[in-house]
């Protein structure tokens, strides 16, 4: 029996690159498994004018539900929906979101791999992904033993000059911060508009303060001065496994309201954190040349002949500064270009282990098991779009 095609609304804006990905990955479901009639009306970030959905005849519904118009919306029609909100405020469906938490301890990280002792957060409150993001980075940084500093954005009201009171607060708050110092932005406009404001305080990026966003909004950081460093969150696994979910739904299945988290895929580093904040030269020296040649199969000799350490030596100054030893560091990196190929490439994974500067497969999938916890076959089969 043929099946009937079905027609899906989805509730997506297309003006921000983790909206668009969303996109991508239901459009991979679809090309993968049913064509479905899709319904993607003009639609921005929290726009509450959805009331086309009162007279559309559908079978399913994925929306960013924003604001407690869409979830009313939403919901009165009684169809089978997936959120792809952070906001949460459709507790009777199910949820696909981003994993906050391990977005966040990946920059914590790679700020902490750049040897900062200083960190601070930059959020804006009206959104509770900011809010969980605040309180995990602050847990995270306070369980090292070290100092965060938070802003939280005050809004975009302007003084009797036009000017915006909000970058003139963060610009002040950016000069009493203690230097050098990482910062992780909320998401990568947040993060456009820190940088904005250490140009204005006179900070310098990223020597004194290094910034990181969130979402990988390719050209909102590449437009940035200077570029923004920014997580990769797994967009396409996000809206792939929503599609997913409400495919069941249609179908009859039930598909509990609960949360399924997606973690990211890595970090996009660029210049805005690309500096190593340590006093120890020989250190410095080594944390770079790591960073250039770990996928090369460097080892702690290699950093030896260039720098003019003994080994012992050199351990005891890198463990100070950076509280692991180099060979801890060299793994971290290759292990982080392995996770990358392994969610964003189809390559073999004797392929992987080569460009990520392990010598055989074998031994990749040994470390990998050990640090990561699981195998390299199996972290892409989390992480990757069926």
């Amino acid at each position: 029996m043929k099946r009937q095609r079905r027609h899906v609304a989805l509730l997506i804006e297309t003006s921000n690159s983790y909206a668009r990905g969303l996109l991508h990955g239901v459009r991979k479901y679809i090309r993968e498994h049913h064509s479905w009639e899709i319904t993607l009306g003009e639609h921005s970030r929290g726009d509450p004018s959805v009331t086309w959905l009162r007279g559309w005849h559908g079978d399913g519904i994925i929306a960013r539900i924003e604001n407690a118009e869409i979830a009313k919306a939403v919901l009165a029609t009684g169809l089978p929906a997936v959120d792809v909100s952070a906001a949460r405020l459709a507790p009777s469906l199910p949820w696909v979101e981003t994993h906050d938490a391990a977005i966040v301890r990946l920059a914590a990280e790679h700020l902490m791999a750049c040897g900062f002792r200083n960190f601070a957060y930059c959020g804006v409150p009206r959104f509770n992904w900011s809010e969980w993001r605040c309180a995990e980075f602050a847990r995270i940084i306070g369980a090292a033993g070290l100092p965060c500093d938070v802003y939280q954005s005050v809004g975009s009201t302007r003084d009797e000059r036009g000017e915006s009171r909000d970058r003139k607060a963060m610009a002040d708050w950016v000069s009493t911060l203690p230097k050098p110092v990482g910062i992780l932005a909320c998401y990568d406009i947040c993060g456009q508009r820190l940088l904005e404001a250490c140009k204005r305080a006179d900070v310098a990026v990223p020597e004194e303060a290094a910034v990181i966003g969130v979402d990988n909004d390719e050209l909102l950081c590449d437009l940035a001065d200077p570029a923004l460093s920014s997580v990769i969150p797994n967009t396409h696994r996000t809206g792939y496994l929503a599609a997913s979910l409400l495919d069941r739904m249609m179908d009859g299945k039930t598909v509990h309201a609960e949360a399924h988290l997606v973690d990211p895929t890595g970090v996009a580093r660029r210049q805005s954190t690309d500096v190593v904040a340590v006093d120890d030269p020989h250190v410095a020296t080594a944390v770079r040349l790591i960073r250039e040649q770990a996928c090369d199969d460097i080892n702690v000799q290699d950093l030896l002949d260039a720098i003019p350490l003994s080994r012992r030596s050199l351990e005891h100054r890198f463990r100070k500064a950076l509280g692991r030893t180099p060979h801890d560091e060299i793994v971290r990196v290759k292990l982080q270009r392995a996770r990358q190929l392994l969610v964003e490439t189809d390559l073999p994974l004797a392929t992987i282990a080569l460009r990520s500067g392990f010598r055989h497969v074998e031994y990749l999938s040994v470390v990998f098991k050990k640090i990561v916890g699981v195998p390299p076959s199996a972290y892409r089969n989390a992480n990757t779009a069926p």
